[in-house]
């Protein structure tokens, strides 16, 4: 297993991390999986002999059973874990059982502390932008649980380039602790990522932490265009994240071609690719069976060749947007006369 540096932290994480989404279940969640303490243990252990330190949860996942589980899953082996959870959605039916204000980020931080039975958590994350919510509120709270000692670090998920700047700036001019990562989505059927929130992590020296790198199964190659065998994806069920299926089975063509020469599955030269490319800190896989994970914790190491890479970018390519092509032009032009 290898593992990058958190932004600037200094914290290593493993370049796999584990996501709990499918530890709980339940009406809502149960979709994404329903695992109990039993099985979730078995792929937690799993997870930590391979080299895994990094494991990602939320407090709404499952009602907070993923926590519940995950807490009880790492008893004894606290020490040797990176725990990140989130803050930000509904906890109940309350007008102010949400969002980012100081009175729910206070109470929910607590509760999850008590369901991770843990003392400290090492990323909390603000799970998305709170638009009712002042920044300085949200910022100043989650300063207050740094400098108390029962978070560590403090992350982004969710957010466009240009907020992740604004918080960046607000953190610097009032003296508080900013956000160490971005939690993003990002796959090679979703790219857009790469046009503003990689080159403001890069500048800022901020971690990626990439969520659903298969684009919720899609890219693991268990689907194809005849739509009558897909049935027993996820994606039959919920299209989660969405799709652009045309663009992604045209993904799909070139990741088998490349998975076939090398003999390995298309979900792990799917995962190569996004662990390839330079600004990713983490990548979180999910899994309901041990086989599973497995075959995504083989994608760690695999390094593709420049024809492989050269193929994924471009079946997987995003339109050049304005202001970006005028200035490529300008540029082109100033290479041509040197």
């Amino acid at each position: 297993m290898k593992y990058n540096l958190l932004g600037n932290t200094g914290v290593l994480v493993s370049e796999i991390g584990l996501g709990t989404m499918t530890f709980g279940g339940g009406d809502k969640w149960g979709i994404f999986g329903s695992l109990d303490e039993k099985e979730a243990g078995v792929l937690v252990d799993q997870a930590m002999e391979a080299g895994v330190n990094f494991f990602d949860t939320a407090n709404v996942y499952a009602e907070g059973r993923s926590e519940e589980i995950l807490g009880k899953a790492l008893k004894g082996k606290r020490h040797q874990a990176i725990i990140a959870t989130k803050v930000r959605g509904r906890t109940g039916s309350g007008p102010n059982e949400l969002g980012l204000s100081r009175l729910h980020i206070i109470r929910e931080v607590e509760n999850s502390l008590r369901r991770l039975d843990t003392d400290y958590i090492d990323l909390y994350q603000i799970h998305n932008p709170d638009q009712l919510t002042d920044w300085e509120e949200t910022l100043r709270a989650l300063d207050d649980l740094v400098r108390s000692g029962k978070v560590r670090y403090i992350g982004s998920s969710n957010m466009t380039g240009w907020s992740i700047m604004k918080t960046r700036g607000l953190s610097m001019l009032h003296g508080l602790h900013a956000f160490k990562s971005s939690q993003s989505y990002y796959s090679l059927a979703a790219r857009e990522i790469e046009r503003e929130v990689i080159p403001v992590l890069q500048d800022q020296n901020m971690g990626l932490i990439v969520w659903s790198p298969l684009a919720g199964g899609f890219l693991s190659g268990k689907y194809a265009r005849d739509a009558a065998s897909n049935g027993d994806g996820r994606h039959a069920k919920l299209s989660f994240p969405p799709v652009d299926a045309e663009k992604a089975f045209a993904i799909l063509d070139v990741l088998r071609e490349i998975a076939e020469a090398r003999e390995t599955t298309v979900a792990r030269i799917a995962l190569a690719w996004v662990l390839n490319q330079p600004a990713v800190t983490s990548v979180i896989v999910g899994a309901k069976r041990p086989d599973q994970l497995a075959d995504n914790l083989a994608a760690s190491g695999i390094l593709l060749n420049p024809d492989e890479r050269s193929r994924l970018d471009e079946v997987s390519r995003l339109p050049i947007e304005y202001p970006a092509w005028p200035f490529m032009e300008q540029d082109d032009s100033i290479v041509r006369k040197r």
